[in-house]
């Protein structure tokens, strides 16, 4: 008897179109049988997330995204991977989601902490603290000893192949830090490249993208008491889908 078949939805909370279709490309050739990755992209905000202002208004963007998702289909999904290294509402979509959800980030700290200490490399020099909180607050913060941005956004890497892998290699040999055992490669825009960079880099790299597919694909555990589906507050203002997103009586 064939397994029944597995929805899992990617969510690009950039607006970029170019982005979601470089995290499907990259990802869709390592999907099991069993699987089906839908995908989707953020309907509002940055075309590639690069500051603080565009991540906040990302983590609104990524709860509509899956809002809009569910009202389209609503059959329950087996998990959520939030496309983008930075992981913007993650923990708001696991309390209203009702199953798995993970980002590219915290994929990547999962599986490089498996490893020893680790660095990152990416793109966008906004990032460094930004990365360096939510590697503290998922219980990282111990792990990540190096953060190695560089000048170009994701964005930009993203578009030039040649010039990201020149950069990008660079990069990765200033991040090889004593203490670090391997080096994250992390941004949606730099999905794939990490297997180009291989041979450049003195230590083994972890593709974000390749990361966040894997872990959600295990079934990352959700937290204790997850709720079903819906708000803990009432809320006005929003878009259809996530006002349709039920709320509890007295709240």
């Amino acid at each position: 008897m064939q397994a029944p078949l597995r929805r899992f939805l990617l969510i690009n909370p950039n607006t970029g179109i170019a982005t979601t279709q470089r995290l499907e490309q990259t990802l869709r050739p390592r999907l099991p049988e069993d699987v089906r990755l839908e995908a989707c992209t953020a309907r509002f905000g940055a075309r590639y997330i690069a500051c603080e202002a565009s991540h906040a208004i990302a983590a609104h963007a990524c709860l509509d995204a899956w809002a809009a998702h569910r009202a389209q289909h609503p059959a329950p999904l087996d998990g959520v991977l939030i496309g983008c290294f930075g992981d913007p509402g993650l923990f708001a979509l696991r309390e209203v989601s009702g199953c798995p959800v993970t980002g590219l980030a915290e994929a990547s700290f999962i599986q490089a902490a498996a490893l020893g200490p680790f660095a990152i490399v990416t793109g966008g020099e906004r990032w460094r603290p930004m990365l360096q909180r939510l590697a503290q607050g998922l219980g990282y913060g111990e792990r990540l000893r190096h953060v190695e941005t560089v000048e170009a956004s994701g964005a930009v890497l993203q578009a030039d192949a040649d010039f990201a892998l020149r950069c990008l290699a660079e990069a990765c040999r200033r991040a090889a830090v004593p203490g670090v055992r391997s080096i994250i490669l992390g941004g949606a825009g730099l999905a794939g490249y990490a297997a180009a960079l291989s041979d450049a880099s003195p230590l083994p790299l972890i593709d974000s993208a390749h990361a966040g597919l894997e872990v959600v694909l295990k079934r990352l555990a959700p937290p204790a008491l997850q709720p079903a589906d819906g708000l803990h507050a009432r809320v006005s203002g929003l878009s259809p889908e996530l006002m349709a997103i039920p709320a509890p009586e007295g709240s």
